[in-house]
């Protein structure tokens, strides 16, 4: 019964994050991508999907300071070098102080050919207690 429990929210998470990165389309037919708000974000760290990732791309000293939980640290001065780590496939929900070096590093990873990505502006939106390392 905990399996199966357990696969009904995976799978609702799945959906609810498929419709926050493919909901509306622009004149040009360009997807856009939907607002997540910060308790959705909380529920996905407390029941972490592998598909995906909460990627924080601000400085690792930054990032050891406080970090919302389940975030990998991928600061946006090494990010390009590791992108061996990041897979194309997963969806990657990135942020950073304010959300301005989070949509530089989306507009670098759409060159190399990521597509699931959402910028969720920065740590400042996060109301919950951040977690330090």
């Amino acid at each position: 019964m905990k399996k199966y429990i357990l696969l009904l929210v995976t799978l609702s998470f799945s959906v609810l994050l498929t419709s926050c990165f493919e909901g509306y389309t622009s004149d040009e037919g360009d997807p856009l991508k939907k607002y997540l708000e910060p308790e959705k974000l909380k529920e996905l760290t407390l029941n972490p999907d592998p598909s995906i990732w909460i990627i924080d791309v601000r400085s690792e000293g930054s990032y050891e300071k406080g970090h919302i939980p389940t975030a990998k640290s991928y600061s946006s001065s090494v990010i390009m070098d590791k992108l061996n780590e990041i897979p194309k496939d997963q969806y990657l929900i990135l942020y950073c102080e304010t959300g301005g070096r989070a949509q530089m590093v989306i507009k670098k990873l759409e060159k190399q050919g990521y597509t699931k990505m959402m910028n969720w502006g920065g740590i400042k939106r996060w109301p919950y207690k951040a977690v330090q390392e």
